[in-house]
């Protein structure tokens, strides 16, 4: 038995509600993710497009978050899933710092790592993860990826799927169905250096304190989208114009993601070693 997810990107239309189930269902807090959809826009007007990849754990065969993990607090179960246990950790990030997909962060109330885990409690009593049962569009596949008779186990046959970082021989148990390299390949999009939700007001990492004094500044927030937006026209004789926002994209851009956690390791790592 080995449980995996597909993703089908044909039906995906980025409504957040795994996040939202996600969230729901194990309580995470504000400014971090177990699950998120990624948006990228490609293309350039009127023929552009924008893709939807819904991200997590990839609940790797080779794990390395397990293999690196000082006190076994991470661990795969029987069935293939990356599990945790809270009780044992010791936030060193030393998770965070080996996964090659982000999927890791820690939890600003309890201190401890956290990630998907595949809602495991459901799966031990016959139950599909939150995720799965909130898709509007059937987008988010489970099952054992060893039995012929699940469905998912029937599209990995028939369908061609697409992994992320294969090269990193993580041997990741989560495929994707018509994906697109600018979405699943972070080197191909640019990625938005500032966005409204880039920052974590309780978030993780060395940033987590610039977000605060972000959010409780008296900075004007229409102020600061013309600012990132390029200013105001320089035409001799009306400067509060804003500049007209720029549609056509010459290469892809990454407009939504997981907010940066910032430097993992820093002097701390030193300190522990």
């Amino acid at each position: 038995m080995k449980y995996g997810f597909i993703i089908d990107n044909r039906k995906c239309i980025g409504c957040h509600a795994c996040t939202t189930a996600c969230k729901s269902e194990h309580q995470v807090p504000v400014g971090v993710n177990r699950t998120w959809v990624k948006q990228v826009e490609k293309g350039s007007f009127p023929d552009s497009r924008r893709l939807f990849s819904v991200m997590r754990c990839n609940h790797c065969t080779d794990a390395p978050c397990v293999e690196i993990c000082p006190v076994e607090s991470l661990f795969i179960r029987d069935d293939g899933i990356v599990d945790f246990d809270k009780d044992r950790c010791i936030g060193c990030k030393s998770c965070m710092q080996a996964c090659p997909y982000d999927a890791l962060y820690i939890d600003p109330e309890t201190h401890t790592a956290a990630k998907c885990n595949y809602c495991a409690h459901r799966i031990d009593v016959g139950l599909e993860p939150a995720c799965v049962n909130v898709c509007p569009e059937e987008a988010i596949i489970s099952g054992d990826m060893e039995n012929p008779n699940t469905i998912i186990s029937q599209l990995l046959s028939r369908q061609a799927v697409k992994s992320r970082k294969p090269e990193k021989a993580t041997q990741p148990n989560l495929f994707y169905i018509d994906a697109d390299d600018t979405s699943l390949i972070p080197s191909q999009a640019t990625k938005t250096k500032d966005t409204l939700w880039s920052s974590q007001s309780l978030g993780v990492g060395h940033f987590a304190k610039e977000a605060e004094k972000m959010a409780f500044s008296n900075t004007d927030l229409i102020t600061e989208l013309v600012n990132m937006n390029g200013g105001y026209e320089e035409n001799g004789k009306d400067k509060s114009t804003p500049k007209t926002v720029e549609v056509v994209m010459e290469s892809a851009k990454s407009i939504y993601d997981t907010p940066d956690k910032g430097i993992l390791w820093g002097w701390e790592v030193s300190t522990y070693v």
